[in-house]
């Protein structure tokens, strides 16, 4: 049996939080595979369920993150689980929004939730790292985490979560790079479909009439950032022959 927990905030003032995408990820999770109801137990909301064949209990612990480890304890010394078997997702701030890692042990990097977890089990448990990219100052991280993700990164939060999902029975089976790799592949597939080539054809210019100003650059490294970046460029390049072409005129 294994044992996924998702961290978190409890209550709907913090449902939206990047701080909450473990929760979301565990919720993904249960939806997908038909996980019995929510219901508490251990300071926590879980459900049970199987997914491909692998019997998983779903952990939400509702003693906010910074008690995490104390409801994920108790889950452990009742189901009789090794700390081996226990699957953490979380928020990353060190790692770019959408990316994913998966690793065991090693340090906490200031995650409260992970801290307290190592606290009451141990630092020997698997954790799924989430990115969430990071605020770029260390003043503004609270605000930053504790805050819903903007209207701009629903996409990728939305195809993160369900390949999670769909990938988690490899997961289940301890298959750690094989998740990866699918998560990673359903990913990038949702993202081409996201941003195909859907441009509109460009309009003919009327003679003596410049093209319009290139807008700013999009400062982003999702391909859809930088297909658009091109088209900038392009429309920098026509600008410039156009005003060649009139001062030679003059």
């Amino acid at each position: 049996m294994k044992l996924f927990v998702g961290l978190g905030n409890p209550g709907d003032k913090y449902s939206g939080n990047r701080h909450n995408i473990g929760f979301m990820a565990v919720e993904t999770i249960a939806r997908a595979h038909g996980f019995s109801p929510w219901r508490k137990k251990f300071n926590a909301l879980m459900c049970e369920g199987s997914i491909n064949g692998e019997r998983v209990t779903l952990l939400k612990p509702e003693t906010f993150m910074n008690d995490s480890g104390r409801a994920i304890g108790e889950a452990m010394r009742f189901l009789k689980i090794e700390s081996a078997n226990v699957v953490v997702f979380h928020d990353e701030l060190d790692l770019l929004p959408g990316k994913l890692k998966v690793k065991a042990g090693g340090g906490n990097a200031g995650h409260n939730g992970l801290r307290s977890i190592s606290a009451h089990i141990g630092n020997d448990y698997p954790r799924v790292r989430i990115g969430i990219g990071h605020p770029g100052s260390k003043d503004a991280v609270v605000h930053y985490v504790l805050n819903d993700f903007a209207k701009s990164e629903r996409q990728w939060v939305s195809d993160m979560l369900s390949a999670i999902a769909d990938a988690a029975g490899f997961l289940a089976k301890g298959d750690e790079a094989r998740f990866l790799t699918e998560v990673a592949r359903k990913t990038q597939h949702a993202g081409e479909a996201d941003g195909g080539e859907t441009d509109a054809p460009e309009k003919p210019q009327r003679a003596g009439k410049p093209p319009s100003a290139p807008a700013k650059p999009a400062k982003s490294g999702h391909p859809a950032g930088e297909r658009a970046n091109k088209r900038q460029s392009a429309l920098a390049d026509n600008l410039k022959k156009w005003l060649s072409a009139r001062k030679s005129g003059e």
